[in-house]
């Protein structure tokens, strides 16, 4: 035992240490410049919600015109957010906003990967058209078609109900597209082995191929989520019940209420941008995972 560890220690005194490499000054300007417009690109990124959370933590007091700007409030306080949950009905809105997101990412991973199960694992004539026919829906905006889903929704009296909001955005192309190339990267020899087990296209496509592709289910589901969350437009049209506003609608709402307050309309603005950050931070870890394994083949 005692010349293993002696043979250990030989190697371990044996091992090359590799000289720190010297930047030259060419490559020196490079990183600065690299890294001077990335710092510059995030702060105009991150700025306006910056200034939107500055803003509605001034008080009352204080000038939010005032030239030149202050951006750090002299007096901080969380009065304006308290005020704003006590004028228009915060949690309401919030209720409405996570069951419409929640069921909307619900369905677009079920559908999108139902759909992208047989284009991506299964062999039938015509499969390449109906996937081009799919992805070329991604060019005609929602707008084109607005008209014609509102009027199919008040003939199935789904106005101003969850499902009204939902179902527009029950799947999506981009989905489908993005299930079926996360499907393409799993060896064929798996749905092979389990179809001599005994195992059906529904057993292969739940218990195989779900678990697998986890990282591109949770890209799907951050997507939708902020799309489901932020949507703005077809609430607008499909609701005129103020009992079913989602939060954007309530927002909007907000600023009708308060035009000259301006701090709380930024602190409904940040109440309603929270939920989308947590969501993203929680669901990050998976999201670059799902990114690196996109980045490198094999």
């Amino acid at each position: 035992m005692m010349n293993i560890v002696q043979t250990v220690n030989k190697q371990k005194t044996t091992i090359p240490i590799k000289p720190r490499k010297k930047w030259s000054g060419k490559e020196i300007f490079k990183k600065i410049c690299i890294y001077t417009v990335l710092i510059f690109i995030t702060f105009i990124t991150i700025g306006p919600f910056l200034w939107l959370l500055s803003t509605s933590l001034k008080s009352g007091s204080e000038n939010i015109f005032q030239y030149p700007p202050v951006f750090i409030p002299e007096n901080p306080t969380l009065s304006n957010y308290t005020a704003v949950m006590e004028f228009f009905p915060f949690w309401k809105y919030l209720f409405n906003s996570v069951v419409v997101s929640v069921l909307t990412v619900l369905l677009n991973i079920l559908f999108c990967s139902l759909a992208a199960y047989p284009l991506a694992r299964m062999q039938f004539k015509g499969k390449n058209i109906v996937f081009i026919l799919i992805i070329s829906t991604m060019m005609i905006p929602f707008q084109l078609l607005m008209i014609p889903i509102y009027i199919m929704a008040l003939n199935l009296g789904l106005q101003n109900t969850y499902a009204g909001l939902v179902l527009p955005h029950a799947t999506t192309a981009f989905g489908i597209f993005l299930m079926r190339q996360a499907f393409i990267t799993i060896p064929y020899e798996l749905d092979e082995s389990a179809r001599m087990d005994g195992a059906s296209s529904f057993r292969i496509w739940w218990q195989i191929l779900m678990p697998l592709v986890k990282p591109a289910t949770v890209t799907l589901a951050i997507f939708t989520f902020m799309m489901a969350w932020g949507d703005f437009l077809w609430p607008l049209i499909i609701l005129n019940d103020t009992s079913m506003y989602t939060l954007p609608l309530g927002v909007n709402a907000l600023a009708g209420s308060f035009t000259s307050n301006w701090r709380y309309i930024a602190a409904g603005s940040v109440l309603s941008v929270l939920p989308i950050i947590i969501f993203f931070i929680f669901m990050q870890r998976y999201f670059i995972d799902g990114a690196m394994k996109g980045a490198v083949k094999g």
